[in-house]
């Protein structure tokens, strides 16, 4: 099963890429975020005329997150307070479309578009801290339920200096500081990895290319897209990949598809001939 994260910066806006782009690799998942369309704008007949069925959570010009499957998607749970019910600042922040999961084919995929922060003195720098202590709350309770877990999304968090462009100068801002960091950290725990780490370790990949001062022209993005797996699916993971290629479009997304291969059982026994995934080769 492959499953991917894209951070779209406005499905409608780019709905023919994101179509172009499922067409062309045939994800079984796909998570989008910052979506940035009410629910009943959604534009689901694309989808489905692909063959994804989509589960979404949506707002008016900001925020958004969404699955699409060509899986049947079960138990469909949408913002924290789906799992911390009671808990006041779970519903506050649920104020913001943020969080979607799902379980596909028996993975819980969990979508989660993190709070960029503005900056260390900006309120909103506070609120992302708020927000990533719920996820820790809520990734416990996760937990306890017992389903495999592959959280994805944009973190709006570089999280080592080899995912930074230049970690000497960026070290200590927003995105990069340490109290972000070791929040998303703390959320983790001993229980969740980061895949495309396990196959590259160098730096000089990057997932976002900032659309102000040439970033994508110059290649000084960040690292702020990931995929998080639990132990029983980081066994399964042959490979992942960020297709970079998707920034060169015209009115591209800022942002990169993020994609994981998980081989059940039976693919591990066969062996994968296919070096589509080569975890040598980022696309």
């Amino acid at each position: 099963m492959r499953i991917a994260s894209w951070n779209v910066n406005s499905v409608r806006t780019r709905l023919d890429q994101v179509a172009a782009w499922l067409q062309q690799e045939r994800p079984e998942v796909l998570c989008l975020q910052e979506t940035k369309v009410d629910d009943p704008l959604f534009p689901h007949a694309t989808f489905q005329e692909l063959g994804y069925a989509t589960a979404i959570s949506g707002q008016k010009a900001y925020n958004g997150v969404a699955i699409l499957s060509t899986l049947p998607l079960e138990d469909v749970q949408i913002g924290f307070a789906a799992l911390l019910p009671g808990d006041g600042e779970a519903e506050q922040l649920d104020g913001q479309k943020r969080v979607i999961s799902a379980l596909v084919d028996g993975v819980r995929v969990l979508n989660l578009y993190v709070p960029n922060g503005s900056s260390l003195k900006s309120d909103k720098y506070t609120y992302k801290l708020t927000w990533l202590a719920c996820l820790r709350r809520y990734l416990a309770v996760q937990e306890q339920q017992g389903d495999p877990l592959c959280m994805l999304g944009d973190f709006n968090i570089g999280p080592e200096a080899r995912d930074l462009p230049d970690p000497e100068r960026q070290t200590g801002g927003i995105m990069a500081s340490a109290a972000e960091r070791q929040a998303l950290q703390a959320a983790l725990g001993q229980r969740l990895h980061d895949v495309f780490r396990v196959f590259e370790p160098a730096t000089g990949h990057w997932s976002w290319w900032d659309y102000r001062s040439g970033a994508w022209d110059r290649d000084k993005g960040w690292r702020i897209d990931h995929i998080y797996l639990d132990d029983p699916l980081l066994e399964r993971a042959t490979g992942c990949l960020i297709h970079r290629d998707t920034r060169g479009n015209a009115q591209p997304s800022d942002h990169a598809p993020v994609l994981v291969n998980l081989a059940w059982p039976a693919e591990l026994e066969e062996g994968d001939d296919d070096d589509s995934l080569d975890p040598d080769l980022e696309m």
